[in-house]
């Protein structure tokens, strides 16, 4: 039987005194979808950043940046792997400072180096080269990644005399033609090409102008054509991956030409700095939490104006800038504002996410030493696993420390929810109108003890933990008799599937 709706109510019961309820009635429309996402919207970075990058008084990258990281690591290997796929981006700050050494005509090809003046963010140009790149691709074809190559934008460009951090010049496209050449006759495989890194609006350390930026970006697409001209095999063609500028990003995508950009790439870093001590509060803050959508609204917005033919992209989100949170982007508690995000920007129309980093920082879902599992690395995997392409419309009337999103289930049939509980006070149990006859899949996430700055997540009561082997754990639902109420503890996540609700919208 098809359902177009599905109403029930969020019941808050107080921890400390159960002496009043407050009703929360959620409905969802499942007659058609709102937006729709990649199949493979989670997608996590790979970063530049060398050893000694700092941020105050850590350095907290230490051998995880693409130069140093340690490809054959089984933990490593069989969290990317367990995705089935995981999609990589590979880029970051110093991505404009990379040179392709693959002629090996660069002397003294090395990694970074730490400089004091002349160099954006501190470092030299760092060289590439092929027998790195062979290691790259066989990790990612071992783990099955799904890859988008973040170029060097700034190549053959040169500094404005006139203006502060402007670099004028065309695009010199011939180190990456080098770079997609050898690709290409290794058979190596990558799923889009995304140019330059912050370098839109003000930019960072440097910036483009935006017809400039377009005009370079047709340059890519041409490029891309001509060494892979079969369209069914053709990488995307993603930019600008920074901050969005409204005046910028429309005369960007206005002078950017008809299907030229197949994603239309910007960045968010809305916590503030990574020693800010009230990214903790922030991150359970629904009313913070919902500023950011507005920049969701209008890339998206944008895109619609200036290049249907497209689709937005978070390329990197990291939360807290230089580094992250230093005491929280490790946590439980990061995932409230992570979670937040993907059903946000799934809403609003985004095809595919990008959280920094996958490990390195301390935004990593992974151990940047030992590569176990941070809480949020399940949050992902669960998403990834539960929550399918088709996004579902979720209104409620009550608290907003209930955040609740919905997408098709991703193995049909059925609806999948997630349910964020940022209050630390209440409990919520949601009573449904609609009865099934099949039992409900759950997933609970809560916090070792209950304290959301531990670095432990529990599944349905039981911490995920590496087995013996260092196997990622198997996530299992707890099945639930469909006439029994959802109870969801305060400050916890759930993923709820209902098989039977079989949504027009789903079919």
């Amino acid at each position: 039987m098809n359902f177009k709706s599905i109403t029930f109510f969020v019941v808050f019961l107080s921890c400390l005194l159960v002496s009043k309820a407050e009703k929360v009635e959620v409905v969802v429309e499942g007659a058609t979808p709102i937006a729709q996402t990649d199949e493979d919207f989670i997608c996590v970075t790979l970063d530049w950043w060398p050893t000694n990058k700092c941020d105050y008084d850590q350095c907290p990258w230490g051998q995880a940046g693409l130069f140093n990281l340690d490809l054959k690591n089984k933990i490593l290997e069989k969290a990317v792997k367990a995705f089935h796929p995981l999609r990589i981006r590979v880029g970051g700050s110093l991505q404009d400072q990379v040179v392709y050494n693959v002629r090996n005509n660069i002397e003294n090809c090395q990694p970074f180096q730490k400089q004091d003046k002349g160099f954006l963010f501190g470092f030299s140009i760092g060289c590439l080269d092929m027998k790195r790149w062979d290691e790259l691709n066989e990790f990612f074809n071992q783990t099955r990644a799904k890859v988008t190559f973040g170029l060097n934008a700034l190549i053959g460009r040169k500094e404005s005399e006139t203006e502060k951090n402007l670099w004028v010049g065309d695009w010199y496209s011939h180190n990456a033609r080098d770079l997609l050449s050898y690709t290409i006759s290794k058979g190596y495989k990558i799923d889009s090409y995304e140019l330059g890194n912050e370098l839109c609006g003000l930019g960072v350390s440097a910036r483009i102008e935006a017809k400039q930026y377009a005009k370079d970006m047709a340059a890519l697409k041409n490029l891309v054509k001509e060494m892979y001209p079969n369209p069914k095999t053709q990488p995307k063609v993603l930019g600008p991956g920074g901050f969005y500028d409204k005046k910028w990003f429309d005369t960007f995508l206005d002078a950017s030409g008809h299907d030229v950009i197949d994603g239309v790439t910007h960045q968010i870093y809305y916590l503030g700095p990574g020693n800010n001590p009230d990214v903790v509060r922030r991150v359970q803050d629904p009313f913070f939490l919902t500023q950011i959508a507005q920049t969701f609204k209008d890339v998206s917005n944008a895109i619609v104006k200036f290049a249907p033919w497209s689709g937005a992209w978070v390329s990197e989100s990291g939360g807290a800038y230089n580094s992250g949170g230093q005491l929280v982007s490790y946590t439980f508690a990061f995932g409230f504002w992570y979670l937040d995000q993907l059903g946000m920007t799934s809403v609003y129309s985004h095809k595919v996410y990008c959280r920094q980093a996958l490990t390195g920082g301390n935004y990593a879902l992974l151990n940047t030493t030992t590569f176990v599992p941070n809480p949020d690395y399940y949050g992902a995997l669960l998403w990834h696993r539960v929550m399918g392409s088709k996004v579902l419309s979720v209104t409620h009337k009550g608290s907003p420390y209930l955040r609740v999103y919905s997408h098709c289930a991703k193995k049909e049939p059925g609806v999948s929810f997630v349910f964020i509980n940022l209050s630390k006070n209440t409990h919520l149990t949601p009573n449904f109108e609609f009865k099934g006859h099949k039992k409900r899949e759950e997933y609970h996430l809560t916090p070792k003890d209950g304290n959301i700055l531990s670095s432990i997540v529990l599944l349905n009561g039981t911490p995920l933990e590496l087995s013996d082997s260092l196997e990622i754990p198997e996530l299992k639902p707890k099945l639930v008799d469909s006439l029994k109420p959802i109870s969801i503890a305060a400050h916890s996540i759930a993923f709820v599937t209902i098989r039977d609700f079989n949504a027009p919208a789903c079919s």
